[in-house]
């Protein structure tokens, strides 16, 4: 499909600057430009491609000012990432979606399957399971009994959700994904430990991204949550009875201990470990492989093992290196020191 500035610039509001009639087919990154293509500008280091790209028409912020001459047509807007998101949808949304349960699914008689639904060869839907309208469900993928998934969710290959589970609408779920695994509960004995049953769910609410091989176990009772927006990259594990705040994002490898409750729009860097059984509040940003022994007041930005502001974490980092040189020094003056009591009290 071939789309033209001006219709591009009506979809999201924004200004031209250049060749209205200026046609693009395909997306490419600013400095790999080729005509034909859209790409966008919104990081100032990537600033001097926009004088040489080939891209038919680049996307810029409205503060944005040319120092030289631009051969490309520009369509200015409030945000070019967030537009550009809008046209990446739209071009998702054009494309034929598969539709069919193929020959060699398994769907068991009780299970009641929407309209436009696809599932793919070997996946597996079981007992009273509920598959909701334009769902995609992949092959070699297994939906256990009981199961509630809404309209217009994407479950990849080799996803796997346990019985009884509950997955909202629009919800994306990456390969190798495990929904519903049984949270990590033992009782100590003399003999071992004993397994605690695991009888409660996993929900994920609208709109709810999870990544390739993420883990959200199933409550001991109850429900393990993650609310409507929420984010989760790939490796992240979930443990049971967690609560997940709306629109809260975590990048790959975060690890969160069981039944405790993070807030709303928080943001989590790589490998960032949260300790079990406290609250972090809403829109709390830590930075990447911070590590959090208890709970977190709401608006706090921290870094760091445990967390403090970035501020004096960066300066404790800075003091870290020079710390065998201090150590050094200090055994000097310690042997300098003593030289001197022994002269006084000679």
């Amino acid at each position: 499909m071939e789309f033209s500035a001006k219709q591009i610039a009506a979809f999201i509001q924004g200004e031209i600057v250049g060749d209205e009639n200026a046609t693009v087919h395909t997306f490419a990154k600013i400095e790999e430009g080729m005509p034909g293509a859209i790409s966008f500008l919104s990081n100032p280091k990537y600033t001097p491609y926009i004088y040489d790209t080939q891209s038919s028409i680049v996307l810029v912020n409205k503060d944005f000012v040319p120092e030289q001459e631009i051969k490309t047509t520009l369509i200015k807007v409030d945000n070019a990432y967030e537009s550009l998101a809008k046209l990446l949808n739209l071009y998702e949304m054009s494309k034929p979606k598969k539709q069919g349960i193929d020959s060699l699914a398994f769907v068991a008689p009780s299970a009641k399957i929407g309209e436009n639904v696809y599932i793919g060869a070997f996946a597996y839907i079981g007992e009273n399971t509920i598959i909701g309208d334009n769902t995609q469900i992949y092959p070699h993928t297994f939906i256990g009994d009981g199961v509630k998934i809404g309209n217009s969710c994407l479950l990849y290959s080799n996803v796997n959700v346990y019985h009884d589970c509950r997955i909202g609408n629009e919800c994306i779920v990456h390969s190798g994904a495990v929904i519903g695994a049984d949270g990590f509960g033992f009782a100590p004995t003399s003999n071992g430990y004993d397994k605690i049953p695991q009888i409660g769910i996993v929900i994920l609410e609208d709109k709810v991204d999870i990544g390739a091989n993420t883990c959200i176990d199933r409550a001991t009772m109850g429900a393990t949550v993650i609310h409507s927006g929420a984010k989760i990259d790939n490796l992240v594990q979930i443990a049971h009875n967690d609560e997940i705040g709306s629109h809260t994002v975590m990048a790959a490898q975060v690890g969160i201990a069981g039944s405790t409750k993070i807030g709303e729009w928080c943001m989590f860097g790589g490998q960032v470990g949260i300790a079990g059984h406290i609250k972090v509040g809403d829109r709390v940003n830590l930075g990447a492989q911070s590590g959090v022994p208890s709970s977190i007041k709401p608006d706090s930005v921290l870094i760091g093992t445990p967390p403090m502001e970035p501020k004096p974490y960066f300066k404790a980092a800075v003091m870290a290196k020079k710390l065998p040189d201090m150590y050094t020094e200090l055994n000097n003056l310690r042997k300098e020191l003593e030289e001197l009591k022994q002269q006084l009290n000679k």
